[in-house]
């Protein structure tokens, strides 16, 4: 039975898409139908499932030959904090430099092999992304605007002399890896599947030079939220010595190198009780940038303004879309040089990202003078556009945008 061999373990080259095996719910007991896409008849398999403590741990399979028992993870959703998470597979695919991806393969999620020379290891040659899957309360799963991962990841590629997959290769390793992945997706509400794709120069190169050999590969991890306040004020503090990036640099795309210079303030931040820091630009020192890992809005009346993308920005999924969903409830949005004067006189702040999704910031520390935002907790607009999107993203609403990809 084709179905035993992959819930016993099978693991070579599944082709997941063609399988839906269950579906994590917070009623008591679960009933989908299991298919093997190699069976002519397609049998039809019940999955039935136990709990412990509102957490799915198993399903049992009932079928002509027996029952197989299926482990779900035994998970607290109620306190998934955004930690990586180990799961069950995770897509790969290589090509030589100067040639093209083709379709990759889903393998057992675990270490990878590199030389010691190669590209990423040696000269920083690679990139990331980050996007989510949700789970809908009929079990159906949602994807954000992959497309838009796989052209900020192509503009990136370009930037950093690799070769990167399609946007239609990158959509469907996402969709595969996901589907295969399907029991790590928290219930309705608890948390999403965060999904990382990575593309490196895994050849090995002594020279400074473009590596010979390239992998693009795509893996997930369950995840809560990223601050542990949750939808909770953050508290910044402005940084005025060092920069994340400089213009002419890679600031403007999502490369691993930008990461790591921003890990000493970051450090010394949290060490004194603050959330993030607040970059400015390094030639004037007195505009804003982004934090960390998100972007930053500055709100005053019925503006919302935040830094304009130019170079020196990451171009924000979350940023793009909530730009375009404030626009569509009424606001004026500005995309341009933001002082921090205008900063410290804002009625509200918010950050933006794929891991914070929006992010109300309560306070801004600047020059050891200490601004406040609002008195009861997240503000009115921060709220606004955290309900409209959040909504958007879980199927909650009707995706007037066209953003959403469900997967059956």
């Amino acid at each position: 039975m084709e179905a035993t061999g992959l819930i016993s373990g099978a693991r070579e080259n599944l082709a997941f898409h063609h399988f839906h095996a269950f579906m994590i719910t917070s009623p008591s007991s679960i009933s989908r139908k299991f298919f093997s896409p190699n069976s002519g008849s397609r049998k039809g398999l019940t999955f039935q499932s136990n709990h412990r403590n509102g957490n799915v741990i198993c399903c049992r399979m009932g079928s002509v030959s027996g029952n197989v028992t299926l482990q779900l993870p035994d998970i607290d959703w109620d306190n998934l904090g955004f930690s990586f998470m180990p799961t069950d597979y995770m897509y790969v695919t290589k090509c030589g430099k100067g040639e093209t991806f083709v379709k990759g393969d889903l393998q057992t999620f675990g270490n990878i092999e590199l030389s010691p020379s190669a590209g990423i290891l040696n000269y920083g040659q690679g990139l990331f992304e980050g996007l989510k899957a949700y789970r809908k309360h009929d079990g159906n799963i949602l994807l954000f605007r992959p497309e838009e991962n796989a052209l900020r990841l192509r503009t990136g590629a370009e930037r950093m002399c690799m070769p990167a997959p399609t946007v239609e290769n990158f959509v469907e390793a996402v969709k595969s890896t996901v589907l295969a992945n399907e029991r790590w997706i928290p219930p309705s509400g608890k948390g999403s599947l965060y999904i990382r794709p990575l593309l490196m120069g895994s050849g090995a190169v002594l020279g400074l030079a473009p590596a010979p050999e390239y992998t693009f590969l795509v893996f997930v991890s369950p995840v809560g939220n990223y601050f542990k306040e949750g939808l909770a004020p953050i508290n910044l503090i402005v940084e005025t010595e060092m920069h994340r990036a400089t213009p002419g640099g890679t600031g403007g795309v999502k490369t691993i190198g930008n990461y790591a210079p921003v890990l000493l303030a970051q450090s010394a931040a949290k060490a004194k009780g603050f959330s993030d820091v607040l970059y400015l630009d390094s030639i004037h020192k007195r505009y804003l940038e982004e934090v960390s890992s998100c972007n930053v809005f500055v709100v005053k009346g019925n503006l919302i303004a935040t830094p304009e993308i130019k170079g020196t920005i990451l171009p924000g999924i979350t940023r793009k879309s909530i730009i375009d969903v404030a626009k569509s409830q009424g606001f004026q949005v500005e995309e341009r040089q933001v002082p921090i004067k205008e900063l410290l006189d804002a009625d509200e702040v918010f950050c933006t990202g794929t891991a914070v999704v929006v992010s109300p910031v309560g306070s801004i520390t600047y020059l050891g003078k200490r601004v406040t935002y609002g008195e009861s907790g997240v503000g009115r607009v921060s709220q606004q556009l955290y309900s409209a999107l959040t909504s958007l993203q879980m199927g909650l609403t009707e995706d007037k945008m066209g953003w959403i990809r469900e997967l059956k």
